[in-house]
């Protein structure tokens, strides 16, 4: 899930029927969102539409051979979305056909431990942590020649966007970040939180344990699905929606990817030195110059900071919206609309 930052998945359904819709979006509009050029007009849609993307694409790229979804002209501004723990790419099912329709390359992949994408050698080390996540989306884009991208995304992956916009500069083209600014460090992390904090962080210290591994591996089904219910605690999600994201947690090296993920921000398990001076740049919590909107939820169950504690780490152009409605962690499947729109809306800044 989320860290705090000072203390805290053949085709597209309905895309024929969405192109004649002319509405335009116009839902936590600003002055400051505002930009010289019309932003592109979404259909509108509603949650839940679509149940399922067209054949997966893999490609070779770093230690991976990654899973993705793609949608949209081959020639369109491209679009790269990421998605969170316990989830998988079918939080953007809703959103990729949006975007799509508005002319985006839209490019959805799995993250290492999920769905489709594996390593390519069994002596790669199964690290899950965060400067790793970006520099397999970098060699993604190398991979699919896809020089400056939008980046988007929530939890693990609102991280892995926030460091490729601090780190890779030159690669971003804009920012969507679900709950801000998300780069963390080993340092800040030994620092204990208030007793409420660290309650809602309970599954961070369960994995920490063998027990906790063994768990995960044994009842990952049950256990996700109650993540989903805390994080998202008014979303109705039904079984098929669930089941259909937790075939992405069978990926042989999932439990080991999470697992190395939340024991290493605790300094309980060591990263790959060849990532150390990623992490050291890190470490300095830098700043984002790149175009950016942050989004947040109102109804988010899920550890995430407040967003007044991250406001300044953005120096570009920055716009900051909440999503209203009871909506949730899982910002792009509960509100695709908004969350493209955000993206059709950064892309004209």
């Amino acid at each position: 899930m989320s860290d705090k930052i000072n203390h805290q998945r053949r085709r597209f359904l309905g895309i024929a029927a969405m192109t004649i819709a002319t509405t335009q979006l116009g839902l936590f509009a600003s002055a400051n969102a505002q930009s010289q050029t019309k932003p592109a007009v979404l259909p509108m849609m509603k949650p839940g539409t679509n149940k399922s993307f067209g054949p997966l694409k893999q490609v070779d790229a770093g230690v991976l051979n990654v899973g993705y979804a793609e949608a949209g002209p081959a020639n369109g501004r491209p679009v790269i979305l990421l998605h969170g723990w316990p989830y998988d790419i079918h939080s953007y099912v809703d959103v990729a056909p949006l975007l799509a329709s508005a002319g985006y390359r839209v490019i959805i992949p799995y993250l290492r431990g999920y769905g489709t994408t594996r390593f390519l050698s069994n002596e790669t080390v199964r690290n899950g942590q965060q400067s790793a996540l970006a520099v397999d989306i970098i060699a993604l884009m190398d991979a699919l020649k896809i020089e400056k991208a939008i980046i988007a995304g929530y939890d693990w992956g609102a991280r892995t966007a926030n460091i490729i916009a601090a780190l890779w500069t030159d690669r971003c083209k804009a920012l969507v970040s679900v709950s801000g600014y998300l780069i963390g460090s080993l340092e800040a992390n030994k620092m204990p939180l208030p007793p409420q904090a660290e309650l809602e962080w309970w599954y961070q210290f369960y994995f920490a344990t063998e027990r906790g591994r063994a768990g995960y591996e044994k009842y990952r089904h049950d256990f996700n699905k109650l993540i989903w219910r805390l994080a998202s605690p008014k979303w109705n999600f039904d079984d098929a929606t669930f089941d259909r994201s937790a075939m992405a947690f069978d990926n042989p090296d999932h439990v080991s990817i999470v697992v190395h993920n939340y024991r290493w921000r605790l300094g309980l398990a060591e990263g790959e030195s060849k990532y150390d001076e990623f992490e050291k740049r890190l470490a300095t919590f830098p700043m984002i110059a790149v175009p950016t909107i942050t989004l947040e939820s109102d109804a988010n169950g899920a550890p995430h900071p407040d967003p007044s504690s991250y406001t300044k780490k953005f120096s570009g152009k920055y716009l900051h919206r909440t999503i209203k409605g009871g909506i949730g962690h899982n910002l792009p499947q509960e509100a695709p609309q908004e969350f493209a729109k955000a993206v059709v809306d950064v892309d004209g800044y």
